[in-house]
Protein backbone atom coordinates (compact mmCIF):
# COMPACT_ATOMS: atom_id res chain seq x y z
CA UNK A 1 0.00 0.00 0.00
CA UNK A 2 1.33 3.30 -0.68
CA UNK A 3 1.54 5.82 2.22
CA UNK A 4 0.01 9.38 1.46
CA UNK A 5 1.56 12.01 4.21
CA UNK A 6 -1.23 13.89 5.81
CA UNK A 7 -2.00 17.40 3.94
CA UNK A 8 -0.63 20.57 5.34
CA UNK A 9 -3.25 22.99 7.34
CA UNK A 10 -3.00 26.82 8.33
CA UNK A 11 -0.73 27.11 11.53
CA UNK A 12 1.40 23.69 10.22
CA UNK A 13 4.78 23.72 10.56
CA UNK A 14 7.35 23.23 7.13
CA UNK A 15 11.16 23.04 7.41
CA UNK A 16 13.65 24.43 4.64
CA UNK A 17 17.09 22.59 4.56
CA UNK A 18 19.78 22.51 1.85
CA UNK A 19 20.84 18.44 1.49
CA UNK A 20 22.87 19.37 -1.55
CA UNK A 21 24.72 22.82 -2.49
CA UNK A 22 25.12 25.97 -0.84
CA UNK A 23 22.14 28.91 -1.35
CA UNK A 24 24.11 31.38 -3.70
CA UNK A 25 21.29 34.00 -2.57
CA UNK A 26 18.52 34.85 -0.23
CA UNK A 27 15.47 33.13 0.06
CA UNK A 28 13.47 35.36 2.03
CA UNK A 29 10.98 36.32 -0.84
CA UNK A 30 10.44 32.32 -0.61
CA UNK A 31 10.07 32.43 3.11
CA UNK A 32 7.24 35.17 3.02
CA UNK A 33 5.31 33.11 0.17
CA UNK A 34 5.08 29.91 2.54
CA UNK A 35 4.10 32.32 5.47
CA UNK A 36 1.11 34.26 3.21
CA UNK A 37 -0.08 30.23 2.80
CA UNK A 38 -0.75 30.45 6.59
CA UNK A 39 2.41 28.25 7.20
CA UNK A 40 4.92 28.83 10.14
CA UNK A 41 8.48 28.45 8.52
CA UNK A 42 11.00 26.83 10.60
CA UNK A 43 14.87 27.22 9.22
CA UNK A 44 17.26 24.52 9.03
CA UNK A 45 20.82 25.38 10.21
CA UNK A 46 22.34 23.49 7.05
CA UNK A 47 20.21 26.97 5.01
CA UNK A 48 22.96 29.40 5.79
CA UNK A 49 25.75 26.87 6.51
CA UNK A 50 28.86 26.66 3.87
CA UNK A 51 31.58 24.44 3.18
CA UNK A 52 33.25 24.88 -0.33
CA UNK A 53 29.97 24.09 -2.74
CA UNK A 54 27.69 22.96 0.08
CA UNK A 55 25.15 23.71 2.52
CA UNK A 56 27.75 23.10 5.16
CA UNK A 57 29.68 19.47 5.75
CA UNK A 58 27.96 15.89 4.87
CA UNK A 59 27.43 16.00 8.71
CA UNK A 60 25.68 18.64 8.92
CA UNK A 61 23.06 18.38 6.54
CA UNK A 62 22.59 15.04 7.13
CA UNK A 63 21.62 15.84 10.86
CA UNK A 64 19.77 18.99 10.27
CA UNK A 65 17.37 17.02 7.51
CA UNK A 66 17.30 13.89 10.38
CA UNK A 67 16.03 16.76 12.88
CA UNK A 68 12.97 17.52 10.76
CA UNK A 69 12.35 13.68 9.84
CA UNK A 70 12.09 12.56 13.50
CA UNK A 71 10.17 15.97 14.77
CA UNK A 72 6.32 15.16 14.70
CA UNK A 73 5.42 18.92 14.83
CA UNK A 74 7.06 19.22 11.30
CA UNK A 75 4.45 18.32 8.59
CA UNK A 76 7.01 19.27 5.80
CA UNK A 77 10.35 19.34 4.59
CA UNK A 78 11.38 21.70 1.51
CA UNK A 79 14.55 21.75 0.05
CA UNK A 80 16.32 24.85 -0.18
CA UNK A 81 17.80 24.03 -3.60
CA UNK A 82 19.26 21.46 -5.37
CA UNK A 83 22.52 21.09 -7.57
CA UNK A 84 24.42 18.16 -5.72
CA UNK A 85 25.16 15.96 -2.36
CA UNK A 86 22.19 14.59 -1.58
CA UNK A 87 23.39 11.15 -2.65
CA UNK A 88 26.51 11.91 -0.17
CA UNK A 89 24.24 11.95 2.89
CA UNK A 90 21.08 9.30 1.85
CA UNK A 91 22.88 6.45 3.33
CA UNK A 92 23.80 8.32 7.13
CA UNK A 93 19.79 9.16 7.21
CA UNK A 94 17.30 7.28 9.73
CA UNK A 95 13.57 7.10 8.63
CA UNK A 96 12.54 5.04 11.79
CA UNK A 97 10.67 7.98 13.28
CA UNK A 98 9.33 9.43 9.70
CA UNK A 99 7.79 5.80 9.14
CA UNK A 100 5.89 6.40 12.22
CA UNK A 101 4.56 9.75 11.44
CA UNK A 102 5.16 10.58 7.54
CA UNK A 103 5.43 13.58 6.30
CA UNK A 104 5.86 15.66 2.75
CA UNK A 105 9.49 16.10 1.49
CA UNK A 106 9.42 18.58 -1.44
CA UNK A 107 11.67 19.34 -4.35
CA UNK A 108 13.69 18.16 -7.74
CA UNK A 109 16.53 18.16 -9.31
CA UNK A 110 18.93 16.48 -6.88
CA UNK A 111 16.20 16.45 -3.99
CA UNK A 112 15.30 13.26 -6.69
CA UNK A 113 17.68 11.16 -4.61
CA UNK A 114 15.33 11.85 -1.50
CA UNK A 115 11.97 11.66 -3.22
CA UNK A 116 13.05 7.92 -4.86
CA UNK A 117 13.85 6.85 -1.61
CA UNK A 118 10.88 7.43 0.31
CA UNK A 119 9.27 5.45 -2.97
CA UNK A 120 11.59 2.89 -2.89
CA UNK A 121 12.69 2.19 0.72
CA UNK A 122 8.95 3.22 2.60
CA UNK A 123 6.62 3.07 -0.27
CA UNK A 124 5.58 7.18 0.22
CA UNK A 125 4.75 9.88 -1.46
CA UNK A 126 6.48 12.88 -2.26
CA UNK A 127 6.18 16.18 -3.84
CA UNK A 128 8.47 17.44 -7.02
CA UNK A 129 8.06 21.25 -7.39
CA UNK A 130 9.39 23.88 -7.04
CA UNK A 131 11.88 24.97 -4.18
CA UNK A 132 12.95 28.29 -2.35
CA UNK A 133 15.55 29.06 -4.38
CA UNK A 134 13.46 28.64 -7.67
CA UNK A 135 10.69 30.69 -5.90
CA UNK A 136 11.30 34.03 -7.46
CA UNK A 137 11.98 32.98 -10.94
CA UNK A 138 8.52 30.78 -10.72
CA UNK A 139 5.49 31.26 -12.49
CA UNK A 140 2.18 31.92 -10.39
CA UNK A 141 0.87 28.88 -11.67
CA UNK A 142 3.37 26.39 -10.80
CA UNK A 143 3.54 28.40 -7.13
CA UNK A 144 -0.23 27.12 -7.27
CA UNK A 145 0.60 24.09 -8.11
CA UNK A 146 2.69 23.35 -4.91
CA UNK A 147 0.07 25.28 -2.53
CA UNK A 148 -2.98 22.72 -3.69
CA UNK A 149 -0.96 19.70 -3.50
CA UNK A 150 0.32 20.45 -0.04
CA UNK A 151 -3.07 21.57 1.32
CA UNK A 152 -5.04 18.26 -0.41
CA UNK A 153 -6.22 19.98 -3.93
CA UNK A 154 -5.75 18.06 -7.07
CA UNK A 155 -3.98 19.48 -9.93
CA UNK A 156 -5.30 19.19 -13.44
CA UNK A 157 -2.44 20.48 -16.43
CA UNK A 158 -3.79 20.73 -19.32
CA UNK A 159 -0.99 21.70 -22.21
CA UNK A 160 -0.31 21.48 -25.97
CA UNK A 161 2.72 20.19 -27.02
CA UNK A 162 5.17 21.43 -29.85
CA UNK A 163 6.82 18.22 -30.26
CA UNK A 164 4.49 15.07 -31.86
CA UNK A 165 3.25 12.90 -29.17
CA UNK A 166 1.95 9.39 -28.96
CA UNK A 167 -1.61 9.46 -28.27
CA UNK A 168 -3.24 7.54 -26.04
CA UNK A 169 -4.75 6.96 -22.36
CA UNK A 170 -3.62 5.65 -19.01
CA UNK A 171 -4.08 5.38 -15.55
CA UNK A 172 -1.41 4.39 -12.82
CA UNK A 173 0.89 5.50 -10.32
CA UNK A 174 3.43 8.20 -11.08
CA UNK A 175 7.12 7.50 -10.56
CA UNK A 176 9.93 9.92 -11.78
CA UNK A 177 12.64 12.72 -11.75
CA UNK A 178 15.82 14.07 -12.76
CA UNK A 179 17.05 11.31 -15.76
CA UNK A 180 20.46 11.72 -14.30
CA UNK A 181 20.14 11.10 -10.53
CA UNK A 182 17.39 8.44 -11.73
CA UNK A 183 20.57 6.57 -13.48
CA UNK A 184 22.79 7.43 -10.71
CA UNK A 185 20.60 5.29 -8.43
CA UNK A 186 20.11 2.35 -10.00
CA UNK A 187 20.87 -1.03 -8.22
CA UNK A 188 20.88 0.64 -4.79
CA UNK A 189 17.82 0.39 -2.25
CA UNK A 190 16.95 4.11 -3.68
CA UNK A 191 16.02 2.96 -6.91
CA UNK A 192 12.23 3.21 -8.55
CA UNK A 193 10.73 0.23 -10.07
CA UNK A 194 9.19 1.84 -13.20
CA UNK A 195 7.16 -1.62 -14.28
CA UNK A 196 3.17 -0.51 -14.88
CA UNK A 197 4.20 2.78 -13.68
CA UNK A 198 3.76 6.23 -15.29
CA UNK A 199 7.37 7.65 -15.63
CA UNK A 200 8.10 11.26 -15.72
CA UNK A 201 11.52 12.52 -16.78
CA UNK A 202 13.24 16.08 -16.68
CA UNK A 203 17.16 17.13 -17.26
CA UNK A 204 19.33 20.31 -17.29
CA UNK A 205 22.78 21.13 -18.78
CA UNK A 206 23.06 17.28 -20.72
CA UNK A 207 24.09 17.05 -24.30
CA UNK A 208 22.28 14.95 -26.54
CA UNK A 209 24.89 12.51 -26.30
CA UNK A 210 24.19 12.12 -22.72
CA UNK A 211 20.31 11.75 -22.79
CA UNK A 212 20.86 9.21 -25.09
CA UNK A 213 23.47 7.34 -23.32
CA UNK A 214 21.20 7.39 -20.23
CA UNK A 215 18.29 6.44 -21.69
CA UNK A 216 20.13 3.67 -23.57
CA UNK A 217 21.21 2.54 -20.07
CA UNK A 218 17.65 1.90 -18.97
CA UNK A 219 16.82 0.85 -22.35
CA UNK A 220 18.83 -2.26 -21.70
CA UNK A 221 18.52 -2.95 -18.27
CA UNK A 222 14.28 -3.31 -19.34
CA UNK A 223 13.62 0.21 -16.87
CA UNK A 224 11.37 1.26 -19.88
CA UNK A 225 9.86 -1.70 -21.38
CA UNK A 226 6.98 -2.21 -18.99
CA UNK A 227 5.87 1.01 -18.85
CA UNK A 228 2.28 2.49 -18.53
CA UNK A 229 3.09 5.61 -19.97
CA UNK A 230 5.76 8.24 -20.31
CA UNK A 231 5.96 11.48 -19.63
CA UNK A 232 8.87 13.87 -21.26
CA UNK A 233 9.39 17.21 -19.38
CA UNK A 234 12.07 20.08 -19.80
CA UNK A 235 15.22 19.35 -21.22
CA UNK A 236 17.21 22.67 -21.39
CA UNK A 237 20.08 24.45 -20.95
CA UNK A 238 21.91 21.84 -23.62
CA UNK A 239 25.29 23.74 -25.16
CA UNK A 240 25.68 22.94 -28.60
CA UNK A 241 28.90 21.23 -29.43
CA UNK A 242 31.47 22.15 -32.04
CA UNK A 243 30.23 18.79 -33.91
CA UNK A 244 26.63 18.31 -34.53
CA UNK A 245 24.64 15.38 -32.29
CA UNK A 246 22.39 15.20 -34.99
CA UNK A 247 19.19 15.06 -32.92
CA UNK A 248 17.36 17.29 -30.59
CA UNK A 249 16.68 15.71 -26.88
CA UNK A 250 13.18 14.72 -27.69
CA UNK A 251 14.17 13.20 -31.08
CA UNK A 252 16.71 11.07 -28.90
CA UNK A 253 13.89 10.08 -26.36
CA UNK A 254 11.22 9.54 -29.37
CA UNK A 255 13.90 7.01 -31.16
CA UNK A 256 14.61 5.08 -28.14
CA UNK A 257 10.89 5.24 -26.94
CA UNK A 258 8.61 4.56 -30.33
CA UNK A 259 8.73 0.74 -30.50
CA UNK A 260 6.73 0.55 -27.24
CA UNK A 261 3.20 0.25 -26.66
CA UNK A 262 2.27 3.35 -24.55
CA UNK A 263 1.36 6.75 -24.95
CA UNK A 264 4.22 9.27 -24.89
CA UNK A 265 4.04 13.08 -23.95
CA UNK A 266 6.74 15.69 -24.89
CA UNK A 267 7.39 19.69 -23.60
CA UNK A 268 5.01 18.77 -20.10
CA UNK A 269 5.84 21.77 -17.61
CA UNK A 270 8.18 19.87 -15.56
CA UNK A 271 11.94 20.67 -14.60
CA UNK A 272 13.99 23.47 -14.41
CA UNK A 273 11.73 25.70 -16.05
CA UNK A 274 9.91 28.77 -14.61
CA UNK A 275 6.26 26.78 -14.95
CA UNK A 276 7.56 23.67 -12.93
CA UNK A 277 4.44 21.95 -11.70
CA UNK A 278 3.78 19.76 -9.24
CA UNK A 279 3.97 16.21 -9.92
CA UNK A 280 3.45 13.80 -6.77
CA UNK A 281 5.56 10.63 -6.62
CA UNK A 282 3.57 8.07 -5.97
CA UNK A 283 0.46 9.28 -6.84
CA UNK A 284 -2.86 8.01 -8.91
CA UNK A 285 -3.56 9.82 -11.78
CA UNK A 286 -4.84 10.17 -15.21
CA UNK A 287 -3.13 10.82 -18.77
CA UNK A 288 -4.76 11.28 -21.88
CA UNK A 289 -2.83 12.27 -24.71
CA UNK A 290 -3.06 13.70 -28.40
CA UNK A 291 -0.77 14.31 -31.05
CA UNK A 292 -0.08 17.75 -29.28
CA UNK A 293 -3.03 18.12 -26.86
CA UNK A 294 -2.25 16.80 -23.06
CA UNK A 295 -4.78 16.42 -19.93
CA UNK A 296 -3.09 15.32 -16.57
CA UNK A 297 -5.07 15.17 -13.84
CA UNK A 298 -4.63 13.36 -10.22
CA UNK A 299 -7.80 11.00 -8.77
Amino acid sequence: MIIQPPYLKKGDKIAIVCPAKKLPKSIDSAISVLKSWGLEVIIGKSVYAEENQFAGSDVLRAADLQTFLDDPLIKGIIAGRGGYGTIRIIDELDFTNFVKNPKWLIGFSDITVLLSHLFAAYNTQSMHAQMPYTFHDSTIDALTSLKKALFGDKNVYEYESDFKNKAGDCTGTLVGGNLTLLCMLQGSVSEMNFDDKILFLEDVGEHEYSIDRMLRMLKRAGKLAKLKGLIIGAFNEIEPEQIPFGQSADEVIWALVKEYDYPVCFNFPSGHIDNNMTMVVGAEVELKIETNKVNFKYL
